[in-house]
């Protein structure tokens, strides 16, 4: 298989189920005025999936090693993050007059570099998925790398417009209500997730 089929369809299905990164970039462009206005979280999002991804594919090893150093240090940073950022989201929008509390693109750029760079299972796609099936490359490495690449910045503009389409559909603003209840939920549904995964596989490795 070419190297770009194989690194596109491998990131596309990394990718393609609704996480915490998905999620935050969706509700962006959901909730503010504008596509544009939605960019500063999509720009940071695809950047971060784009450092990790080179660094990952000619960096692997060190990646590894650095990852496992700071798991620990990453799954309680990244779970307490996301269990604020859940009441961020859960406070977004008033369920009686509907007013919302946008994020400014400085907030955008910290939560997306969080969501991105804080997220266990995230690097863990990057390092141990999309690292090690570059191992079997030489001279097609470069275009894997940017089939993998090419998904996260088509994937997170789709979102975010996709999301605009839909805020633009619900005037009243009911969905957008509802859906922010969600994501909270499922915010902090992952958080706690991600603190009993880690506590089960120190556990595991004591054994």
């Amino acid at each position: 298989m070419n190297g770009f089929i194989h690194g596109f369809i491998l990131a596309f299905g990394l990718i393609l189920p609704m996480g915490v990164q998905n999620l935050f970039i969706f509700n962006q462009g959901l909730q503010q005025p504008t596509f544009k206005r939605a960019m500063p979280a999509v720009l940071t999002a695809s950047t971060c999936d784009t450092i990790l991804i080179v660094v990952s594919v000619f960096s692997l090893h060190i990646v590894a090693d650095f990852f496992e150093s700071v798991r620990s240090i990453l799954v309680i940073g990244g779970a307490l993050f996301l269990l604020y950022m859940g009441w961020v989201i859960w406070h977004t929008q008033s369920p009686v007059s509907g007013d919302k509390t946008l994020l400014t693109p400085k907030k955008q750029i910290v939560f997306a570099l969080s969501v991105s760079l804080l997220n266990p299972h995230a690097l863990l796609d990057t390092i141990g998925v999309i690292g090690t099936n570059s191992l079997i490359y030489t001279n097609e490495k470069m275009l894997f790398m940017l089939g993998t690449i090419m998904v996260s910045w088509l994937y997170f503009f789709l979102l975010a417009f996709v999301g605009r389409v839909i805020g633009r559909r619900d005037p009243h603003q009911r969905f957008q209500w509802l859906l922010a209840r969600g994501s909270a939920l499922t915010i902090w549904g992952m958080a706690l997730y991600m603190v009993f995964s880690s506590i089960s596989m120190e556990y595991s490795l004591s054994l």
